[in-house]
């Protein structure tokens, strides 16, 4: 198999659909913080794979769990019981503070999950006429169709019509006008504690629990999607746990299987109960390899402090970006909780920007025009934080 930067991109070319707008890099190795490219080219990663590396490349304990589990046992489908899936589960659900688990290969079938199971428990307990979801403008919840149209971006919509009906989407940060939203049909609210592929916009904590409070008044699930902010990446466990609140759902995905596809929607004992065989299933989902990874990955989570790690450097690194602005970097503001940052430009330059970064051996991703995003894995240390910020001042030039 040729691994040349050209005969890569030609037979890409050649033979896969043109989904994505490609940086002219070929990535062929990992390992930490670091990549190589085809030609042996050194790179400093601050994206981890948009959050999905939180453990760095190739994780020791991932890598050896994959090993091991490969060769005893990958597949055999949720016909029969997989021991791996409630040792998983019961992580999550220790966790979360939550009730019951379903596992998935991604983050939208993870929010394609919540979303049905919502709208089975509202036509159970509320009516069946009890199927709208609210969601914010801004959102981003996926490429499936459900997740799609629940996503808050009409970009992602045009082409796709019909999209599916039952959802509303209304300004982030707003509690008057989700308030306003809410009808007797409306069975969810499903919100990101911090919107990343926008642009990381972190919900304010007052407007958190005002949306708590207003569900549990109207008697409305609210389901929180952590796929990019759960397992550690905001300094905590979880996202919502900065707000003081505690969802009756919660989705996961990216960090989760430490680099492997996993996705899993946890709920609270009531809303799980709404599912009854036959009412939703994967064929892929929870298979013995997959939950191995996730288990390895929750566990190195924990042992080596790294929920810790994110919160302690994501305050030194926010504190980085902080004097780059303050030198006049054209920078208008820095956001973000943890390692889930980003800086917006006071100019549209933001992808030239970025393949500056790039060329000098760090990989950030730009969000439109002026935004860039750090997702660094969860092991970064302070001289990395440092070494990113020398180039992108650089670039920033």
């Amino acid at each position: 198999m040729s691994t040349s930067t050209q005969d890569v991109i030609q037979m890409d070319k050649d033979y896969v659909m043109h989904f994505c707008t490609r940086q002219p890099v070929v990535f062929v190795r990992g390992e930490g913080m670091l990549l190589w490219d085809a030609e042996g080219k050194e790179y400093l990663d601050f994206l981890s794979g948009i959050a999905v590396c939180g453990l760095g490349h190739c994780p020791p304990a991932v890598v050896e769990a994959i090993r091991m589990q490969a060769s005893q046992l990958m597949h055999v489908s949720n016909l029969y019981y997989v021991p791996q899936q409630p040792e998983l589960a019961k992580r999550l659900v220790k966790l979360t503070g939550l009730g019951k688990a379903f596992f998935a290969n991604s983050g939208a079938e993870a929010n394609e999950c919540a979303i049905k199971l919502v709208r089975k428990w509202a036509k159970e307990n509320r009516g069946a006429d009890k199927f709208e979801i609210i969601t914010a403008l801004g959102s981003f919840h996926g490429r499936t169709m459900a997740a799609v149209t629940a996503t808050g971006q009409p970009k992602y919509h045009h082409g796709f019509e019909p999209l599916v009906p039952g959802f509303k989407h209304v300004e982030y940060n707003d509690i008057n006008a989700l308030e306003a939203a809410v009808t007797e049909n409306t069975c969810a609210v499903m919100l990101e504690p911090i919107q990343g592929e926008s642009g990381v916009f972190p919900a304010d904590r007052r407007y958190m629990q005002d949306v708590r409070s207003l569900c549990d008044e109207r008697g409305l699930l609210l389901i929180l999607d952590e796929i990019q902010t759960g397992l550690g990446r905001t300094g905590r466990w979880f996202g919502f746990q900065h707000y003081g609140v505690v969802p009756d759902v919660v989705t996961l995905a990216k960090t989760l299987g430490g680099g492997f596809p996993v996705g899993a929607c946890v709920a609270s004992d009531q809303v799980a109960a709404a599912f009854q065989p036959g009412n939703h299933a994967s064929t892929f989902g929870g298979n013995p390899l997959a939950c191995a990874a996730a288990i390895a990955a929750i566990d190195a989570i924990a042992d080596q402090g790294l929920v810790e790690n994110a919160a302690e450097v994501g305050a030194y690194f926010k504190q980085q970006l902080e004097g780059l602005k303050a030198r006049g970097n054209d920078i208008s503001e820095v956001r973000g909780v943890g390692l889930m940052l980003a800086i917006q430009l006071g100019r549209d330059d933001a992808a030239s920007i970025s393949a500056a970064c790039l060329q000098q051996g760090l990989v950030v991703n730009a969000i439109g025009n002026n935004i860039i995003r750090f997702l660094p894995p969860l092991i970064v240390q302070r001289e990395h934080v440092d070494r990113a910020i020398q180039i992108l001042e650089a670039s920033l030039g």
